[in-house]
């Protein structure tokens, strides 16, 4: 039975979502802030001969390293990589190189997932030279406190991003907006008009609430989102996003653009929606709209969304979102692009009569993971 907007009792999901502008105006202006104070860690260690970074988190904070991972490896000209804390904790041997030295990134919501601690602690056993950046919404957070001999800084993000509700939502965007701009902490300045047009964007995927809210109510079962580069990650952010608030009931997939055609496109079925996260390279966008427009030639009426710059692109069974500043934003436009995961999965929870906020009727999804056991490697 759909939920109205209106009834549902705590809003947070709701809130969270529509925050979002204003609370990455406020984390932009705490990166200018503590400018000194970043650079004065970062650039001693970005000048050690080999270094490598390594970015870790679990879930959507693994997501968050997933799209920032080619900026700052571009950023830094150093090697830079994603391992999700559920990988480094069974495998830390495959990852850390103890002879070279390794800055880990840590980004978490709360801070207090088991394997966030541990991965942090696992650096420490395996590098000689180890370097600790936490990205954190949570100053109470265990990992926010983490206890090390090593250096460490930690970035807490404005107290209203550390979400109430179940799905990360304000969290993944302000980690997000942080990890793009904090290795180029010296010309933060100069990165004002490319906040303001992310934050434009941001607001016009929220002024197109009624075509989210349109799309939910229509019938569909699986939902697969594509994007290029970056916004694979985002695609991948928008798949969980959208899964987790509707308790799984509609099934989720995602991949790149030119990977879809090689094999996954087999889910695609006669209730399936596609939505295009498309780039603003003209370049990438060609090959991106051929995929789109074979998609739109299927027999079986392909549903689809998509989010563009300009409305150049005509597809049958297609709704469009258009949102002009979205050329001018550079990296940050996957930013903003996440809210299109977080409202087609808040008004998809109410169609569905869940609750946005606690959508998992077993219980088996919690907003801090339980019941994860650290256990400690026997020494060789």
């Amino acid at each position: 039975m759909e939920k109205d907007i209106t009834t549902y009792i705590n809003k947070h999901t709701e809130k969270e979502i529509k925050a979002q502008p204003r609370l990455w105006n406020e984390t932009f202006s705490l990166l200018v802030e503590t400018k000194k104070d970043i650079a004065l860690f970062l650039s001693p260690i970005l000048q050690l001969k080999d270094l490598r970074i390594i970015l870790t988190g679990a879930g959507s904070s693994a997501f968050v390293g997933e799209v920032a991972q080619g900026t700052i490896q571009q950023q830094t000209n150093l090697p830079t990589q994603l391992v999700a804390t559920t990988d480094l904790v069974t495998h830390p041997e495959a990852f850390f190189i103890k002879q070279r030295p390794t800055l880990l990134i840590s980004f978490a919501r709360s801070g207090n997932s088991p394997e966030s601690l541990e991965a942090a602690s696992l650096l420490d056993q395996h590098c000689d030279n180890a370097y600790h950046l936490i990205i954190t919404c949570n100053p109470e957070g265990k990992l926010a406190n983490f206890d090390t001999k090593n250096p460490l800084y930690s970035i807490q993000l404005p107290e209203e991003t550390n979400d109430k509700s179940l799905a990360m939502t304000s969290s993944f965007t302000a980690m997000l907006l942080t990890a793009l701009l904090v290795f180029d902490i010296d010309n933060i300045e100069s990165k004002q008009q490319a906040v303001t047009n992310m934050i434009a964007i941001g607001e016009d995927l929220l002024k197109a609430e009624d075509v989210f809210k349109e799309i939910a109510k229509s019938n569909f079962e699986r939902v697969v989102f594509l994007g290029s580069g970056p916004m694979v990650g985002i695609a991948r952010e928008c798949h969980l996003k959208l899964q987790e608030l509707t308790d799984g009931q509609v099934i989720c997939k995602h991949d790149s653009f030119l990977g879809f055609r090689h094999g996954p496109r087999a889910v695609v079925n006669a209730n399936t929606l596609v939505v295009y996260l498309f780039s603003n390279d003209p370049h990438v966008f060609r090959y991106e709209k051929d995929l789109a427009e074979d998609i739109a030639r299927d027999a079986r009426k392909i549903q689809s969304l998509t989010i563009t710059d300009e409305p150049t692109l005509e597809l049958e069974n297609s709704k469009h979102i258009v949102t002009s500043a979205f050329k001018h934003s550079d990296n940050l436009n996957a930013v903003p692009t996440t809210l299109v995961g977080q409202l087609l999965g808040l008004h998809k929870s109410l169609t569905l009569g869940l609750d946005p906020d606690n959508p998992s009727v077993s219980g088996a999804i919690n907003r801090v993971v339980q019941g994860v056991t650290i256990y400690k490697r026997k020494e060789k």
